[in-house]
């Protein structure tokens, strides 16, 4: 049998590829295109950070040269003393690690865990991302299905479990979902690991928008107050999201000291260090930027209460998930998601993703939900584009399952 590269083994990007069913189709002012694929900020960071930016390019000589493979010392230092705030427990300097964006975060975990062959239990409807990287590395991606409430079940995923697999990934807030994991889940999962030697992944990308962890509130899981949390526990986070910082690749993972000295092979032949402009831009954003971070989150939080509130205009469709910047829908129409989802560029003017995206289709042995689902990414569009939206979908006239 041939062999095949490595990046032949998985599927093109998600969302390059839902970017190229816009190509030539029009969209008039009075009736533009509603872009709810993308969950990545695309306005620039605030004026004040883009200001200490420039100042920063001008007048920090270090910030153009290579720096420290595991990132800059005063902001791993700074992730940890706020992981320490928000989650208590013990996390030092030692035990972050800054990345090049949140992606490179997952994808030098998986090289510090897994060899050809291994197995990850990976919830779905998951993170295209992570399924890619999976795929490219040669590690056997094994689909914990989530129902309909969208909340992995700890006791399913342990029927799962064989002598070939390294870890379980959880990502909450939930991209594509939008659910939030409770405490007692995670909690299950970490003990579920712990019991079996495998490492527990959790990607909270979107923590900064949690609903449930806010200023007063609780965090969203107490997994780092255990004394030895760090030979089960990574955890992954981007500050692409709470700071507009999408183009200057930034992210963290926090873990064991062990465990970074095995990420730090991966990191330094892919990028040597991370985003020198990028990393100090965090580190001021995590200093001087907590308010307006915090008037961000609402404005989510407001988001997803209009897309709850205008959902029922959509006769047949389920709300699956909400939360974070994502909406999981299922649709009512007999057409499989992928062609509804190119139909809808042009008969609605809407660009979404598709849930064969993110599960398995029963092309590859799925149960058929992956056909009937879409991911809407509201981060994007106000509450007058979200009300726009619920227009555009509410008339549509598609033959029914």
């Amino acid at each position: 049998m041939p062999r095949i590269p490595r990046t032949a083994a998985t599927f093109s990007p998600p969302v390059m590829e839902a970017r190229r069913w816009l190509e030539g189709v029009e969209f008039t002012a009075d009736r533009p295109l509603i872009n709810v694929s993308q969950a990545a900020p695309v306005d620039a960071p605030p004026r004040p950070m883009l200001e200490a930016m420039a100042q920063i390019v001008l007048t920090d000589p270090a910030a153009h040269l290579y720096g420290p493979v595991l990132g800059l010392p005063a902001l791993r230092a700074e992730v940890a003393r706020t992981w320490r705030t928000a989650y208590g427990g013990e996390i030092t300097t030692q035990n972050v690690a800054i990345t090049s964006g949140c992606n490179q975060a997952y994808t030098g975990a998986i090289a510090a865990l897994c060899a050809e062959g291994d197995a990850v239990i990976l919830p779905a409807p998951y993170y295209f991302n992570h399924r890619m990287w999976h795929d490219m590395m040669g590690v056997n991606t094994v689909v914990l299905d989530t129902g309909a409430s969208l909340i992995p079940d700890a006791g399913k995923a342990a029927a799962l479990i064989t002598n070939r697999t390294r870890a379980i990934v959880l990502v909450s807030p939930n991209n594509p979902g939008g659910v939030e994991y409770p405490a007692a889940t995670l909690r299950a999962f970490y003990e579920l690991a712990k019991a079996h030697g495998l490492a527990l992944i959790v990607d909270e990308t979107y923590r900064d928008f949690d609903s449930r962890t806010g200023p007063g509130q609780d965090a969203a899981h107490d997994l780092f107050k255990d004394a030895d949390w760090g030979d089960t526990l990574i955890q992954l986070y981007s500050f692409s999201k709470a700071y507009r910082l999408t183009g200057h690749r930034v992210g963290a993972m926090t873990a064991s000291v062990d465990r970074l000295a095995e990420v730090e092979k991966f990191l330094d032949t892919t990028t040597i260090c991370p985003n020198q402009i990028g990393q100090r831009a965090a580190l001021w954003g995590m200093q001087n930027l907590g308010d307006w971070l915090a008037g961000e989150r609402l404005e989510i939080l407001d988001r997803r209460a209009a897309i709850e509130q205008g959902f029922p205009r959509l006769k047949g469709w389920k709300l699956l998930g909400c939360g974070a910047y994502f909406a999981y829908v299922e649709h009512p129409f007999d057409i499989d998601s992928d062609d509804l989802a190119r139909r809808l560029v042009a008969d609605a003017g809407v660009l979404v993703l598709p849930g064969t995206m993110f599960r398995p289709t029963r092309a590859q042995g799925g149960d058929g939900a992956a056909e009937r689902q879409l991911r809407i990414a509201f981060a994007n569009v106000d509450r007058a584009a979200i009300t726009g939206l619920f227009d555009r979908l509410e008339p549509l006239t598609y033959p029914r399952r």
